[in-house]
């Protein structure tokens, strides 16, 4: 027999001391929700690309919300789905809006879920696109004043977090500036400081009706290719106020999640993203991989690369595989 100093089999050994020596922990309290409101809608209607994901109206996202909560769930992220469009979005910023009135409803009825809120303009205008369009360009400044509004009527309605994702250069401070002056400073920031223009958003276009009607949204959003640029973008938004900053998508982009965090204080999120859902349930489905392990070894994976938070779809199932 070998005589070695030291085997690192003896702590594989059994499941306890697996539990023991663990260095990575995935917990419920490190996921966040994602949920669709549909304005007008009456009831649920699965959507056919993200199988056991629902478009909600107002009735039916209280009730998924008393769920998410019942499981242990700390928080949701809400993404409305208006009954009209236009080319400003005027519906994603409108106080009477899908997303407002959902987040009062939530805040009646399950006050102690933190309710954050998606800032874009993408699922409210007419085209798809990001911000305001002019001679089939997005505008940049134009857009922030808009995304300020919608942050704004999110906060008065008593969401707990605004999270702007339009990639739009200097969104943050405006939205930060917009809150402090009007007395909403205790409203947290979670920036999608680092989204890139990525392939894996395909289900998600689907289910909230966002897919731009022309062109792209590599103009914005960041290029796959680079992670010196990550550390750029969250430097400035954490500059211009955020409290968390998000990398997003993130199994494709673990390098950049373990970056940012290695660079930065604050708390980091990743946003385990539709496509990657997709896949998974795809997979699952057809019987060629195991879907609680998988979702586990990927959800620990983000945790192992830095991220304190995960966004995820999957969240009410790790929540009951984790109890």
């Amino acid at each position: 027999m070998l005589s070695l100093p030291y085997r690192p089999r003896r702590l594989r050994s059994g499941p306890n001391w697996r539990r023991l020596v663990r260095e990575t922990r995935l917990t419920v309290d490190d996921l966040v929700y994602p949920l669709f409101v549909e304005e007008g809608r009456k009831g649920r209607e699965e959507i056919a690309s993200m199988p056991g994901c629902f478009r909600l109206s107002p009735d039916e996202l209280v009730k998924e919300a008393k769920e998410v909560q019942g499981l242990g769930i700390p928080a949701v992220i809400l993404f409305g789905i208006p009954a009209t469009k236009d080319e400003t979005g005027s519906s994603g910023w409108n106080p009477q809006g899908v997303v407002p009135q959902a987040v009062r409803a939530l805040k009646r009825e399950v006050p102690d879920l933190l309710v954050w809120t998606d800032v874009c303009l993408c699922e409210y205008t007419s085209h798809g696109h990001c911000g305001v369009v002019k001679d089939g360009e997005v505008q940049n400044d134009e857009t922030v004043e808009l995304l300020a509004k919608a942050a704004l009527a999110y906060a008065e309605a008593g969401a707990d977090a605004v999270c702007p994702s339009d990639m739009m250069d200097g969104r943050v401070g405006a939205i930060r500036e917009a809150l402090d002056e009007a007395g909403l400073p205790n409203t947290v920031i979670v920036s999608y400081a680092a989204k890139y223009s990525s392939a894996y958003y395909g289900p998600f276009r689907d289910a909230a009706g966002s897919t731009p009607a022309f062109g792209d949204r590599r103009s914005y959003q960041m290029d796959p290719a680079n992670a010196e640029e990550a550390l750029r973008e969250v430097e400035l938004d954490i500059g211009e106020g955020a409290d968390i900053v998000m990398v997003k998508p993130a199994l494709a982009y673990l390098d950049v999640v373990r970056r940012v965090a290695d660079a930065f204080a604050l708390p980091v999120a990743a946003y385990n993203v539709s496509g990657e859902y997709s896949m998974v349930k795809a997979a699952a489905a057809a019987g060629v991989l195991d879907e609680k392990a998988i979702v586990l070894e990927t959800l620990g994976a983000l945790r192992r690369a830095g991220a304190s938070i995960i966004l995820t779809y999957h969240a009410k199932d790790v929540a009951r595989w984790l109890a």
